[in-house]
């Protein structure tokens, strides 16, 4: 099955987890920016992946408006985001993402990253100090609450290889 793996990282999550898919799975990997300027005729799978900010997943526009015309084709989205696997946000974030007849055409999944302070843009660091700093000012935060607080206040990657085996599985059912 001839595959691409299409991606758009901000601090380099998700692109590593698009290398790792296009390499298990001896696939073509182009940035999103790439992509926009090829041809995707050929292909018999399109696998996209892009990060997660504010619940929602970066650049899926542009996959979702191409979904009618790929209806031939084996279709994936992928999200990397800081929440670890077993956060229960993460389905029902996944889901807005797509209306009804989309979700039923293209299969999801999330892979945990994690936060890059370093390499993130000057507007997303601001928007993660202002949601920090407001979250560590609730009074009464909930134990998930004080976890998210511990884990957003300093750079982390939680990402790992075997996050890729379901997307894997997926494409060679």
């Amino acid at each position: 099955m001839k595959t691409i793996v299409i991606y758009h990282s901000q601090t380099g999550f998700t692109k590593r987890y698009a290398k790792w898919i296009a390499d298990a799975a001896g696939a073509d990997c182009l940035d999103l920016s790439e992509a926009k300027k090829k041809n995707l005729d050929k292909y018999d799978a399109i696998i996209f992946g892009g990060f997660a900010c504010a619940g929602s997943i970066s650049k899926l526009g542009w996959f979702k408006s191409h979904i009618e015309q790929w209806a031939d084709k084996k279709l994936i989205a992928f999200c990397v985001g800081a929440s670890p696997i077993d956060s229960p946000d993460i389905e029902p974030a996944l889901k807005q993402n797509f209306n009804e007849t989309q979700w039923k055409k293209v299969t999801v999944f999330y892979c945990p990253g994690g936060l890059n302070y370093e390499r993130m843009s000057v507007p997303s660091r601001l928007m993660m100090k202002l949601f920090l700093k407001t979250l560590d000012a609730k009074k009464d935060k909930t134990e998930a609450e004080q976890e998210m607080v511990k884990m957003i206040t300093a750079s982390y990657d939680i990402s790992d290889k075997q996050y890729i085996e379901p997307i894997l599985n997926c494409l060679n059912e």
